[in-house]
């Protein structure tokens, strides 16, 4: 009894995790303040005992806070209602033991467009949980959204799973949970069964009228034409996912987010040429009608293409939505995208296969999960992990602006009103540069984020941050940069940066370091601030 109490305190002294809007921005809070999620996603397969010493050297090597971890329903559930949680415990174990938080990947109906996860004894029965029907008739290997018996199965071995979760997390090790893995369907825009027919014959519900905008009335194809098939099945497995969301919340009120496998941004082509059914830039509207308990949609970015990535974030960034980017290509390249993610108000990120298990997925991600490869990620994670929970509040407030290198363009610029932080790459440490020549390849970063009127915080990596005044005619000058830590919210000087090292502006190497500066402006050469 003494032992339970102590547990329920802790508990309580704990809050909920919970995502938390201001004006259009978002938070993650957890222990009940804003968070910043410096992830790393292990492989599809090492979410086992016998693999967690393969996933702990290269989730301490990038300095991540938060592990993501699959849980897979074969697992969980090797028979009809019969729930074997060893596995979860494990890994909220191990995750307390090195000292980061958790996300679990709900592996359920869907994990990228198939029915793998589920258990063998659903597997084996497609009549009562079935597959897909193709447009001739053709089974295809994606669980139909319209399967009321998998939907039941699903609904019961999530609530089951958030369940067993509040019961034995009492410190809020999990922080959020994803719902389902990059639900959808390849080999088939829709499923054609008659179950699916005869929902696609009748009526558009108003809820997914509103969504798209349009107050053309009837079936389906009669609203949407072209598009029906597509919308439909998008409708369809928000529909089917956010009554497993529902079920699982009302055990245990967690934020769940579903990711998406992406379409071009913007160069889609036609439906069938990327994975129908999930949460695609063209679908969010009908995903947020179709599925409330479901709190972010979250992209996947495998795409390496600087336009491309920045209008991923661009679009999934939105009032009703906050970013959160939980799965990107491991491949040295993508490391930038941190910044970039940042400076769309991103509450998190999270490198793929971040474990020595020997598995990679190249040409997708990396060649070899080594030094080599981990380590952009690792700089990223070590610059701002002691200013993580300092950087997220900021962010929240709108107080944040990021920008990561791109190919061609050497020379970046943030405006903060007063203030304009120039970002420059691939200038010599001493001396002017007018004319950056960027750096032979685009690896820079930097973050700057306003304290005050005239103070800023400022990190970066491989460039130079200058300030300039935003009052023609005016001069701005340092009038003192520390670089220090953050140490329980405050932070904390190691030296003064002056000389050599202000004259030409504040250069960044691929040393983590967190500048405080304050700025003030001469009225005339040699004048007073």
């Amino acid at each position: 009894m003494a032992l339970f109490a102590g547990r329920t305190t802790f508990a309580a002294d704990r809050p909920l995790p919970s995502l938390v809007e201001k004006e259009g921005r978002y938070a993650l809070f957890v222990d009940g303040a804003p968070y910043l999620v410096l992830g790393a996603q292990v492989n599809n397969s090492s979410a086992w005992p016998a693999t967690m010493a393969q996933v702990w050297p290269a989730v301490k090597r990038i300095h991540a806070n938060t592990v993501e971890m699959p849980v897979y329903w074969e697992q969980l559930e090797p028979e009809p209602g019969a729930f074997d949680y060893s596995v979860v415990d494990a890994l909220i174990d191990q995750c307390r033991k090195n000292d980061v938080r958790l996300i679990l990947l709900w592996f359920g109906t869907w994990k990228n467009g198939s029915p793998h996860y589920m258990p063998l004894w659903m597997r084996q029965d497609p009549v009562r949980f079935p597959l897909i029907t193709g447009p001739t008739g053709q089974p295809v290997d994606s669980a139909s959204p319209f399967g009321q018996e998998t939907l039941a199965a699903d609904k019961r071995a999530f609530a089951a799973l958030l369940r067993h979760v509040r019961k034995v997390d009492a410190r809020r090790t999990v922080i959020m949970v994803q719902v389902e893995n990059e639900a959808g369907t390849w080999g088939a825009v829709r499923d054609y069964s008659p179950a699916a027919q005869r929902v696609f014959d009748g009526p558009v519900p108003a809820e997914v009228a509103k969504a798209m905008k349009t107050t053309a009335a009837g079936s389906w194809k009669q609203t949407f034409g072209k598009d029906a098939d597509e919308l439909f099945h998008a409708w369809a497995v928000a529909r089917f996912i956010g009554e497993v969301a529902a079920a699982g919340k009302a055990e245990y009120a967690l934020p769940l987010y579903v990711n998406a496998a992406l379409r071009d941004p913007i160069s889609p082509g036609p439906p069938g040429s990327y994975e129908s059914g999930g949460p695609t830039d063209n679908v969010l509207g009908i995903w947020k009608a179709a599925a409330p308990a479901v709190d972010i949609l979250a992209p996947d970015i495998y795409m390496n293409d600087d336009a491309k990535v920045q209008k991923v974030l661009e679009v999934y960034r939105r009032p009703d939505n906050a970013l959160f980017v939980p799965e990107i290509s491991n491949a040295s390249e993508y490391a930038r995208s941190f910044f970039s993610a940042l400076g769309n108000q991103a509450i998190g990120f999270s490198p793929f296969g971040i474990d020595h298990t020997g598995f990679v997925n190249y040409p997708l991600g990396a060649k070899k999960v080594n030094e080599e490869s981990l380590t952009p990620f690792a700089l990223n994670y070590q610059l701002v992990e002691p200013a993580a929970r300092e950087i997220a509040r900021l962010n929240w407030e709108g107080k944040v602006k990021a920008v990561a290198e791109r190919k061609g363009e050497a020379k970046r610029s943030m405006d903060f009103g007063a203030w304009r932080a120039e970002v420059s790459y691939g200038v010599e440490q001493f001396g002017f540069g007018n004319n950056p020549p960027g750096n032979p390849e685009p690896v820079g970063g930097a973050l700057v984020a306003q304290l005050a009127a005239d103070e800023f915080l400022v990190a970066g990596l491989h460039c130079r941050v200058d300030f300039q005044s935003g009052t023609s005619g005016k001069q701005r000058s340092y009038l003192r940069v520390e670089e220090g830590r953050y140490e329980r919210g405050q932070f904390k000087a190691s030296r003064i940066w002056n000389g050599d090292q202000t004259d030409w502006g504040l250069n960044l190497t691929s040393m983590p370091q967190v500048l405080r500066v304050k700025l003030y402006t001469l009225t005339s050469p040699g004048g007073a601030p």
